[in-house]
């Protein structure tokens, strides 16, 4: 099985399965003389963990994380950092009674289908399960951009159902369970989740992640614009169906003379572009959106087909997110760090004596909100 990895100078290739012994990743170009520890991994693992609330799975993984290598008195060296995380609370029998059948709605019958065969318990390699080691890479890329250029990178829920957020608090994000940021709509969330969970039936989910503090450059023209990387990335995590970047569909009904972003001396007069500009970096802050379709792993029976594709009914035992947007939000964020990375040390590698007498409106903009 290919494709495991992505990025080109900063590396991330994950392995390991749902149900098997542990999950891990290789991170490669990870700049030395950074300052890290688990504990610096652990705060963003645990923000995605299984079993936090009664509105995830039950499944409770501790996901503490192992580094292997690439670390030396709490210094990176340069070298590939290994990390392992072991599964602890698999129930592989909840899924013995469907391995001849095939999940709507999952991965199972196309995996059948490529493979010749197909790890059932828990949805194996193409289990969510995957994304806690991104997580843990992510946080390692987090913490270089934050510390070391001033980019900051923050997600929260925009939207669960038909419940949108109205107000954006960035100081509540981290205050409930759901990561969102209008705490108005908390109590409605509460009632609705448990309604969805009495039904045993699932819903989707919007997911936002913003970069701040971006400078201008980032993103290598044409084929690995910063855009289409960023889409590559969030469109490379489980149950994301769609990606937005800045305004998105709602151009649609746009007009030129409204949606392109003028420039002035002192920054632009709008950000409806997202932070890109012919796939290249703006300074303006990096807006992404993303939409996760509901799970299908659901209790309310449904129509299948078996291996020999005779016609079967199926329920999906085992324990599952009524809604994967939630913990969907530190995976987001760890994707957007690690294409933003891998960016920033591309464009260093390639344009680092590149000097323009323009100055960066878009950090003017920043210095006088400031002042």
């Amino acid at each position: 099985m290919a494709g495991n990895s992505i990025g080109q100078l900063f590396k991330v290739t994950t392995f390991g399965e749902s149900h098997g012994p542990a999950i891990g990743g290789i991170i490669d170009g990870c700049p030395p003389g950074m300052t890290l520890t688990t504990e610096d991994l652990q705060l963003d693992l645990d923000r995605r963990k299984p079993g936090t609330s009664r509105y995830t799975t039950a499944r409770r993984e501790e996901d503490s994380v192992k580094i292997l290598s690439g670390v030396f008195n709490d210094t990176t060296t340069g070298a590939s950092i290994g990390l392992l995380i072991e599964n602890t609370d698999q129930r592989s029998q909840d899924y013995s009674t469907i391995q001849a059948q095939f999940r709507p709605g999952h991965a199972d019958y196309t995996y059948w289908h490529k493979f010749g065969l197909r790890d059932y318990r828990g949805g194996g390699r193409s289990s969510a399960r995957e994304t806690a080691v991104r997580v843990a890479a992510g946080a390692i890329a987090k913490k270089y951009l934050k510390e070391h250029c001033g980019i900051e990178i923050r997600g929260y829920l925009a939207q669960l159902g038909p419940i949108k957020a109205e107000q954006l608090q960035w100081a509540e994000v981290e205050n409930n369970a759901f990561f969102f940021p209008d705490p108005t709509k908390l109590e409605a969330l509460d009632d609705y989740m448990r309604q969805l969970k009495k039904a045993g039936d699932s819903v989707g989910a919007r997911v936002n992640v913003v970069a701040t503090g971006m400078p201008v450059g980032l993103g290598e023209p044409v084929f690995d614009r910063l855009d289409a990387d960023v889409a590559h990335a969030m469109m490379s995590i489980n149950a994301v169906k769609a990606v937005e970047i800045g305004d998105g569909f709602a151009v649609v009904e746009q007009l030129g003379s409204t949606g392109r972003d003028e420039l002035t001396p002192t920054g632009f007069s709008a950000n409806h572009a997202g932070g890109t500009l012919g796939g290249i970096s703006s300074g303006q802050d990096l807006l992404v959106s993303m939409a996760l379709k509901p799970t299908s792993s659901i209790s309310i029976p449904g129509k299948s087909i078996n291996t020999a594709g005779e016609v079967v009914d199926i329920v999906t035992k085992g324990r599952h997110d009524p809604c994967v947007g939630i913990r969907a939000v530190p995976v987001a964020e760890a994707m957007l760090a690690i294409v933003l990375l891998d960016h920033l040390l591309r464009h260093r590698a390639q344009n680092a004596g590149v000097q323009v007498s323009t100055p960066d409106i878009a950090a003017i903009a920043r210095q006088q909100q400031l002042d």
